[in-house]
């Protein structure tokens, strides 16, 4: 599986974990600045505003709050 691939996998049930809560996006958003490598965020990023279509609504959202310089 291609790395990019796996990284959407693992957004996706982050997002799944996390729905529940009611700041669903802040929570993923948090998880992946504290727990991910900025190389992993600035793929996912990249992945998002070209393809995003198999990130989950949430995700994609927690994706425009991360700050990766």
């Amino acid at each position: 599986m291609q790395e990019v691939e796996q990284l959407i996998k693992m957004a996706n049930q982050i997002a799944d974990n996390f729905s529940f809560h009611d700041d669903v996006v802040e929570r993923i958003a948090d998880h992946l600045e504290r727990f991910w490598a900025p190389s992993m965020q600035k793929k996912l990023i990249d992945y998002d505003q070209t393809h995003g279509a198999d990130l989950r609504p949430a995700a994609r959202e927690a994706m425009s709050r991360l700050d990766v310089g």
